[in-house]
Order: C-alpha cells, then sequence, then structure tokens
C-alpha cells in the first residue's frame, strides 16, 4: 500500500526567488500562491501554483546553511521533490527503511521531514496532506 497521497512540490533552491519567481511567471505563466520565512532552516519559501501541485522556490538566507552548500555546490535547480502524506513520521519511517524521525519541519504550516536516503539519485520529502486544502480549496492553474 502506497503511503503516498500526492506529489505536492518540486523544490528548486535559488540565490535569489524574487527573481526566480519573476521568471518562472514571465516564461511559465506561474503565480506566487504563498510565501514565508523561516527561522529552522533560515530560508525563504515561495510557492508557484502548477496546477495540481507547486513549484516551491527555497533561498537560504543565511550564508552557512544547507541550502547555501548545496547552491554553491550545485548551482540552481532541483533540490527536492515532496509528496503529501496522510502521517509524516510514519512516511518517512516506512520510505527510508527506518525510525521516525525526531523532529518535524513546516512549510505552509504543514509538518514536513526529508526521508534520509536519496532514492534514485533523488532527495525526498513528505509533507502532511490536507483533503480540504490540497483537494476541495485548491482551485490550481488547471480549473481555469
Amino acid at each position: 500500500m502506497s503511503v503516498v497521497r500526492r506529489l505536492d512540490h518540486v523544490a528548486l533552491a535559488v540565490r535569489d526567488s524574487v527573481r526566480a519567481a519573476a521568471e518562472l511567471g514571465d516564461r511559465l505563466g506561474l503565480q506566487a500562491v504563498h510565501r514565508e520565512d523561516l527561522t529552522q532552516p533560515h530560508v525563504r519559501l515561495t510557492y508557484l501554483d502548477a496546477g495540481n501541485g507547486f513549484i516551491q522556490l527555497v533561498e537560504p538566507l543565511d550564508e552557512e546553511s544547507e541550502v547555501a552548500r548545496w547552491l554553491a555546490e550545485h548551482g540552481e535547480g532541483i533540490h527536492h521533490v515532496c509528496f503529501g502524506v496522510d502521517d509524516v513520521a510514519e512516511a518517512v519511517a516506512q520510505i527510508g527503511g527506518g525510525p521516525r524521525p525526531e523532529r518535524l519541519g513546516s512549510g505552509r504550516g504543514r509538518p514536513s521531514a526529508f526521508v534520509p536516503d536519496l532514492i534514485c539519485g533523488m532527495r525526498v520529502e513528505c509533507t502532511r496532506f490536507s483533503q480540504r486544502d490540497d483537494v476541495e480549496r485548491s482551485a490550481g492553474r488547471l480549473q481555469d
């Protein structure tokens, strides 16, 4: 039985989220629907509506952060893929084949956590799925 309910977002590590949002808006017609600054990790998250999921821009706000180091090594581009799940800790443990994470992060006010190991070379995050917010209240770009 799959623990994944849906694709939530594809995250892009960027140096300047305002510039990246403008470029994705101009070239792909995507619009920002949510922005927030987190203190731990110290990043700015910008969510662009891509229909039945989001493009998340992750801009480091601290040059010593993991995302800043990742950008220095890899440059801008895909950082991770995030799936909506019912129980974040249980999903991460099941997908990762290990213990439940002790600490959960957040984005859009939802619990989230990364799977410890890469899957097919890809970093995977899980976030709490919400039927109401993700399906019933989400107009999404595809309903224009």
